[in-house]
């Protein structure tokens, strides 16, 4: 095994350096480097894993304060298979494929396409846009996108690879690249299990065979025209070492760009992974041909620290998804990666850095949250709702004497303000100019139509409120931007309960060529009657999995965000890692100042997802002879 060399130099003269045992979910593995100089404060690893040690850096005492931050350093040209700048690392996001397999995190072509224009106007290298073979909605989806945002060239040359995954079969790779070849920068992305587990008891297959058919499918790609072809040994955290080295030297024969090495149930700690890594980048015949890249699940919460352990160790590509969002516990988070490489790679991971504009994170955060109905946990790094809130007493005398006390990068450098620094109080007597501005501030960039009608919410909220806070603006968005296209809406909506009698509830709604449709119900309790006054409208057999409410203000006069998720019948997908079908199950929010209002216009919202989603789907549905598995 080749030996692993130090670092450059990453302590600069005013950082004071200590050793502290090892905390795996800190280590940062040293790669190889082709620099010369050592690292005085390196700590380098002991055949003993038990007394391994790891650098802790912190700046002194006597150091002066930060200059401002230097100007982002320019994305360097794109090359499949190189990049230019060895410091340069590419992002790559799969929120849109593998971040849509969260149970419930369904989206329709519309929302797949907003969130594609969000993850380029992040500057996303790489946008991972779908599994095409999965559904003909999924295709039309990845298609359009290709052919909108993968064509969208700015001034400054960059535009982001479109990119849609396939197994390695010749059916999935020729539907991936029917649907990606639109974009001016087309990847499809193949990929084969390796580790023996999944050999034996899903794939039943002989090495030899994985082998050939990785060979042969990564040639076939190439064959179609894609010169942009990625391919992933699936369990790599798993799989034998020998022949991992042994595969990708074939798949970099038959023509493959980037190798990416999945952490598929997220099984490795940030030594192992960054090991993994750098014995590929030492072992693999060609590798010097291709880029490597990573993608960590969050199984042991640990998805993070394995990105930034491998991208320190060699790999130039990084697979995360926004919020973190994914299969079972999710995948490493965007916004916790590119921050980390933005506030620690110039001196601790020797000077790495990505294209992204962090200042569009919280816009892509919220957007992405809204979607896909995944609520994030209040203390979520970088974008959690507790992520710059600071109550200790002795925290609030630090923060008011100077910020860098307790905070380590600033609200405003991912695009969100501080309301109390805004200057801008809203109220009912507030107008369009006032509203926009103040929405501007909060990352919210909105057409006139969209604008108008948040003007009027505005409105109402701000006769029953004194002061309309920026909690309450961002809850009026979410209920008229991030809302599926109409299919139903609703117009209006009473209800009666209490102890006396039975809950009734009367609703009228109007579908998309404005006919208007009305029903009455009874149920137990006012938000039951609402939804079977719905269903007797609408018509759809569903199953109600989940129902949420919360407060997305304070105080008695709050506004009630409201979410949840339904399953309807026989609407299938596949499984992009199994192949089952699945079982698709669909989410919805509402918003208002009335519970029972903010209840029905959430049920509603999953009701139109389900319908755009059952309205793309092919005359011939997804065989269910097999037993569906949860999305």
């Amino acid at each position: 095994m080749a030996s692993i060399a130090a670092p450059p130099n990453f302590c600069l003269s005013q950082i004071t350096c200590k050793t502290r045992p090892l905390s795996p979910s800190l280590l940062l593995f040293n790669s190889r480097t082709s620099h010369s100089s050592p690292n005085p404060c390196f700590s380098s690893y002991s055949s003993n894993p038990l007394i391994k040690t790891i650098i802790s850096c912190s700046q002194s005492s006597s150091a002066a304060p930060s200059p401002a931050a230097p100007p982002r350093r320019r994305r360097p040209q794109y090359i499949p298979n190189h990049i230019p700048d060895p410091s340069y690392v590419r992002i790559f996001d799969t929120t849109l494929r593998d971040g849509e397999q969260s149970p419930g995190a369904t989206l329709t072509s519309k929302e797949k396409l907003d969130v594609a224009r969000q993850l380029s106007k992040l500057g996303v290298d790489i946008i991972e846009a779908g599994f095409p073979a999965a559904s003909k909605d999924d295709f039309e989806a990845v298609k359009t996108i290709a052919k909108q945002v993968g064509n969208a060239v700015d001034e400054d040359g960059y535009v982001p690879v479109i990119c849609g995954l396939s197994r390695c079969n010749e059916k999935d790779i020729r539907t991936a690249w029917e649907a990606v070849k639109y974009a001016k920068r087309p990847r499809i992305h193949t990929f084969i299990a390796t580790s023996e587990i999944h050999m034996q008891y899903k794939l039943r297959k002989s090495k030899e065979e994985v082998l050939e058919i990785a060979r042969s499918m990564v040639k076939f790609a190439r064959s179609l025209g894609c010169d942009d072809v990625e391919f992933s040994p699936e369990d790599a955290g798993r799989s034998d070492r020998e022949f991992l080295y042994q595969i990708l030297g074939e798949v970099i024969k038959a023509g493959a760009t980037t190798l990416n090495i999945p952490d598929t149930v997220g099984i490795t700690l940030p030594s192992e992974f960054g090991r993994l890594i750098a014995d590929i980048k030492a072992n693999t015949p060609g590798i010097e041909n291709v880029i490597i890249s990573t993608h960590c699940q969050n199984d042991l919460g640990l998805s993070t620290a394995n990105t930034l352990a491998g991208a320190h160790a060699g790999a130039r590509q990084l697979e995360v998804t926004v919020n973190g969002i994914g299969e079972r516990a999710g995948n490493a988070s965007l916004e916790e990666v590119v921050m980390a490489i933005k506030c620690r790679g110039e001196h601790v991971l020797g000077g790495l850095y990505t294209g992204i504009n962090p200042k569009h994170i919280t816009m892509a955060s919220k957007m992405v949250e809204e979607y896909t109905g995944l609520q994030l946990q209040p203390h979520k790094a970088i974008v959690g709702a507790n992520a710059f809130a600071h109550e200790s007493g002795i925290h609030q005398d630090g923060m008011l004497k100077h910020k860098g006390t307790y905070e380590i990068i600033s609200p405003e450098d991912i695009g969100l303000e501080r309301s109390n620094d805004a200057g801008i109080v809203l109220g009912k007597l507030s107008g369009r100019h006032a509203l926009k501005d103040r929405l501007k501030e909060l990352g919210y960039e909105l057409n006139d139509e969209q604008l108008g009608n948040i003007f009027w919410s505005f409105k109402a909220v701000a006769e029953q409120k004194k002061r309309v806070t920026d909690a309450d603006l961002i809850a009026l968005v979410s209920d008229e931007v991030f809302q599926p296209e109409i299919v139903w809406k609703l117009s209006d909506l009473q209800v009666t309960c209490g102890t006396l009698g039975l809950s009734t509830a009367t609703v009228k709604l109007i579908d998309a060529n404005g006919k208007e449709h009305i029903a009455c119900s009874i149920g137990s309790g006012p938000v039951d009657a609402g939804y079977k006054a719905v269903d007797l409208i609408v018509k759809e057999p569903v199953e109600l999995l989940e129902y949420s409410m919360n407060a997305a203000t304070e105080g008695i006069d709050a506004i009630a965000t409201t979410r949840v998720v339904i399953r309807g019948e026989n609407l299938h997908t596949t499984n992009a890692i199994t192949g089952e079908p699945l079982l698709r199950s669909f989410s919805g929010s509402g918003v208002g100042m009335d519970i029972v209002v903010s209840s029905v216009k959430a049920y509603i919202g999953a009701l139109n997802k389900m319908l755009a989603f059952k309205q793309q789907l092919p005359t011939t549905r997804v065989s269910t002879d097999r037993t569906p598995v949860s999305a």
